[in-house]
């Protein structure tokens, strides 16, 4: 099982395997707190894609697909959390912004589930 959560809610054992997904280090988390298995920036939005996009829900259209487009060629990264999916069995992939329905980690579920027969 693939799940979202915020960076910002409290680590649960339920998260099992917790992987970040967002290039720049969430603001006020401490590491040692952050309860982080892997972070993997190398999957988020370009810095370019991140910068363009702001949060801006009207730009939230456009950046799914631009997102998507970039995600293509990252194929061997998701093929990554899939295997670390089949050892752990729960993967949370947190992201740290505030708006919970437009971020990269949605768009990121929404192409795994595409893309992944998931």
């Amino acid at each position: 099982m693939i799940k979202i959560k915020r960076i910002y809610e409290e680590p649960e054992k339920e998260d099992g395997f917790r992987i970040l997904i967002d290039r720049l280090w969430p603001r006020g988390v401490k590491k040692e707190y952050a309860s982080i298995d892997l972070w993997l920036k190398e999957i988020a939005p370009s810095d370019e894609l991140r910068k363009w996009f702001s949060h801006k829900k009207e730009r939230w259209k456009e950046f799914k697909i631009r997102y998507k487009e970039e995600l293509k060629q990252k194929y061997a990264l998701i093929e990554k959390i899939k295997e670390l999916e089949k050892k752990h069995k729960t993967i949370t992939l947190l992201f740290s912004a505030k708006d919970m329905e437009h971020n990269n980690a949605v768009v990121l579920m929404e192409f795994i589930k595409e893309h992944f027969n998931y």
